[in-house]
């Protein structure tokens, strides 16, 4: 029978004292957990920046310390823990609640060895010995020179602008009562708020508790990659004209889909004695060369090390990596060496599994025992080398607002929340909250923007929609918002001139009623004379002092129409205002098919869907109107009006107006000048205006675009452009791309899971941050989103039976379970 032994008697960690590790050697370590860059985010440079900031950081640790970076990656599940929820909200929640996703947190632990301490090998690790306290602790300077090391090595990573590190805490190091600490949870592999102790078995195997580790090592030259680098192609999501970087290591990060430790080492020693036992090696190989070919290989490998090393400044230093992976099944043991050993291939690496040296190396994976790792598993590298086989990446990071969107991330589709409009304000990446979105017919744009628009309105965002293709149909529905649109049986009809009894005429809604009245009256062309627009202003004013005075009066067009006819012409005529001046005749028969049974009277004398201010969802659909030359113009002045208003009376609320395909048809009327107004004051009012298109053409056909909208919409959005991959480059010129947005934008749907249904889509803020997410949606969000005819119809009949959208919805995904 094993003789078993406490843990108390092996531990190598004496005391946890001002959050450094002290070990029982007196080797000391500073701990930090550190914050990397998100998964499919670097570009080329940036990997290199990465690459170059961690070797100038390790560059600054006195001789005789240990770099230890441990990244850990668990399996998770989502959950949300958001209340009161919307009907599509928490549909959202109940699709991916149980997703999984591998949870990933970094951690470098930076030890100086103490000056007595013995050279680690697999015979005198300290499972076996106990040293007493080293003397060399008691010497201030000691102590004063690592701090000052590791603060300079945490100054230039944070400098770099990649990386973000956070010194970690005593508490965090040994816990607390309610949640276990680092070093705990590393023994026991078990999460913070798991406090179960459990057995370690060392014998044959290692076994924690219920789960059974496997334990790869990259520990000898002859096992490593002929080539590293700091980046490396990731075919999935690269085309012809693109290549997508990943990082070099990252088949060890997160594309590794079980429970791992990935451990990487650098030990820095001191680099002139090391150069001198290289150059005794190289006599030494140079004297028996003669007699081998292998002895004159390792010279010449020898000899080229130390050129390097001379010749380049290198540091020599030595260097471990291995994977510690765990599962709680037996039966999953041969699986998980296929999926670590296949992760290894992808690196061009020859996986070994430790088995007898597994128990010191795992041992040493300890937090703050590094300095007891056994140097004969590490080879001789340059910290260069080292650095490329460093995890790069991290999982997608939610915003730390509470407003914005969810989106998965592009690995797993674990949710996050973007925050694509005060968070990158508040950071100073974007200057606005507008957005611009391109994507071709087919490529998921509805769907988004239907996703979106919801996100936004849950949030208690006013919306206002211009559409010309029922796209917004569904989601009106179901908030009960205000849809407009014209039909034979039933006219589209505004009534602008309503104001509620408490308001009363300020100068906004007068002059928003003056462009109206002219727009009826004179054509585009026509030149306005000042007297017509005095005139017009007078009979306004009076108009609604007459409502005052008399109750009885419903305002809309009809009765100004009565009031221009009696009240003001009478005034007219005592003013005696010659008809060269204004001619209210003329007026009066221009503006007579506006009134009561004329052509148009329907237009502006609604009764219903009077309070447009206050109405926090209104969509204009105007695909039967965008060519009527009378219609559409007066249309189109009255969103503006409706919008203008909301974005200055409705103070500290959000506002959003979202143009569809009808921004072409609006600017060929005239409106280019309310479309830049918008765009370049939208956001002094606490508003976005969003402009959605389908064709490049577009883009590069029109002025407003290319030089209003594109120029002040920070946010842009762009969904599947892999039709127009051969000219990209006259988009991305137009829209200002850079080549990692351009690569990142080809690399849309290029590899996405079969077995879910989604679309991917590129956001970019402010030219600085950008990424691809998916557009994944519960099956309640796809048929409220949905423009297929055919489900469009069936969720129409089941809202009618049922009594409403949201029960006709739940009622189909009932039929089709």
């Amino acid at each position: 029978m094993a003789k078993e032994q406490k843990l108390s008697s092996l531990f190598p960690i004496y005391k946890v004292e001002n959050e450094i590790i002290i070990s029982k050697n007196g080797d000391l370590t500073i701990a930090f957990e550190v914050q990397l860059p998100e998964i499919f985010s670097l570009s080329n440079h940036e990997f290199e920046v990465f690459h170059e900031s961690w070797v100038k950081a390790i560059k600054v640790l006195p001789k005789n310390s240990c770099f230890h970076k441990q990244d850990w990656f668990t399996k998770g599940q989502f959950t949300s823990s958001i209340n009161n929820q919307s009907f599509l909200s928490e549909a959202s929640d109940k699709f991916f609640k149980g997703r999984n996703y591998l949870k990933h947190t970094c951690f470098v632990f930076l030890t100086k060895r103490a000056y007595n301490t013995r050279i680690s090998d697999s015979s005198n690790s300290s499972l076996f010995i106990k040293s007493p306290i080293a003397p060399s602790l008691l010497k201030p300077s000691f102590l004063t020179s690592f701090y000052d090391s590791a603060n300079q090595f945490e100054q230039i990573l944070i400098d770099g602008g990649l990386i973000n590190l956070r010194r970690l805490t005593t508490e965090e190091l040994i816990g607390t009562q309610k949640e276990a600490g680092l070093l705990e949870r590393f023994l026991f592999l078990k999460t913070k708020n798991d406090r179960v102790v459990k057995d370690i078995h060392l014998k044959d195997e290692i076994k924690i508790g219920e789960n059974y580790g496997q334990l790869f090592s990259l520990s000898d030259a002859e096992n490593l990659p002929a080539l590293c680098a700091s980046r490396i192609n990731f075919d999935s999501y690269s085309t012809d004209r693109t290549k997508f970087s990943i990082g070099f290591s990252l088949p060890l990060g997160l594309l590794l889909p079980c429970n791992h430790i990935y451990n990487q080492y650098v030990f820095i020693g001191d680099s002139s004695k090391t150069i001198k036992q290289l150059e005794a090696k190289r006599l030494r190989l140079q004297s028996l060369s003669a007699y081998s070919r292998e002895n004159l290989i390792s010279r010449n490998a020898t000899q080229d090390f130390l050129n390097e090393a001379i010749a380049e400044q290198r540091l020599p230093v030595k260097a471990h990596f291995n994977v510690f992976a765990w599962t709680d099944n037996k039966d999953d043991i041969r699986g998980l060496r296929t999926k670590v050993s296949a992760a290894l291939a992808k690196m061009d690496a020859t996986p070994k599994l430790e088995t007898d040296g597994a128990p010191q190396i795992w041992w040493a994976g300890l937090p703050g025992n590094a300095a007891s790792f056994p140097l004969n598993d590490t080879f001789d590298t340059f910290t260069e080398q080292a650095v490329c086989f460093f995890n790069a990446e991290t999982n997608y990071k939610s915003s730390e607002t509470s407003i914005g969107i969810r989106l998965g991330d592009r690995l797993t589709g674990k949710p996050v929340l973007v925050d694509i409009s005060d968070e990158p304000i508040k950071n100073g990446i974007c200057t606005n909250r507008n957005k611009f979105i391109l994507g071709p017919s087919g490529s998921g744009k509805s769907f988004f923007t239907n996703h979106m628009i919801r996100s936004y309105y849950d949030q208690g965002t006013h919306v206002l929609l211009v559409d010309v293709g029922h796209s917004y149909k569904g989601l009106c529905e179901l908030v009960d918002g205000y849809y407009f649109t014209y039909e034979e049986t039933k006219p589209i009809s505004f009534n602008p001139f309503y104001i509620k009894e408490s308001e009363h005429l300020d100068t906004e809604k007068k002059e928003s009623l003056k462009s109206l009245i002219l727009a009826l009256w004179k054509k585009q062309d026509e030149v306005l004379e000042r007297p017509e627009y005095v005139a017009i202003s007078n009979a306004l004013q009076g108009y609604y002092e007459k409502l005052r005075s008399n109750k009885e009066i419903f305002p809309c067009f009809n009765s100004f129409y009565d009031y221009l006819k009696s009240d003001f012409s009478l005034e007219l005529k005592k003013e005696k205002l010659k008809e060269k001046y204004f001619d209210l005749d003329n007026l009066l028969y221009v503006l007579k098919p506006f009134y009561k049974d004329g052509e148009f009277g329907f237009l502006l004398n609604a009764k219903d869907n009077l309070d447009l201010l206050n109405k926090r969802f209104i969509v204009f659909e105007l695909d039967n109107i965008k060519d009527h030359p009378i219609l559409f113009p007066v249309v189109t002045l009255i969103i503006m009006e409706t919008f203008i208003s909301k974005m200055r009376k409705l103070k500290g609320i959000r506002k959003m107006i979202l143009i569809e395909e009808a921004w072409k048809a609006i600017a060929k009327e005239g409106m280019a000048e309310y479309i830049k107004y918008l765009f370049k004051t939208v956001r002094k009012f606490y508003g976005e205006a969003i402009v959605v298109t389908q064709e490049v053409e577009d883009i590069i056909s029109s002025p407003i675009v290319k030089e209003t909208i594109i120029n002040n919409s920070d946010c842009k959005i762009l969904l599947d452009q892999s039709k127009y991959q051969n000219k990209f480059d006259d988009i991305q010129n137009l829209l200002g791309l850079t080549e990692k947005e351009k690569v990142q934008i080809l690399s849309i749907n290029k590899s996405n899971d079969p077995k879910l249904k989604y679309k991917e889509v590129f956001i970019s803020l402010g030219g600085q941050l950008s990424k691809v997410y998916r557009t994944e949606v519960s099956p309640e969000e796809y048929f409220t989103y949905t423009t297929e005819e055919k489900e469009k119809i069936k969720v129409q009949e089941l809202s009618l039976i049922h009594g409403g959208m949201q029960q006709g919805i739940t009622a189909l995904l009932k039929e089709n379970d």
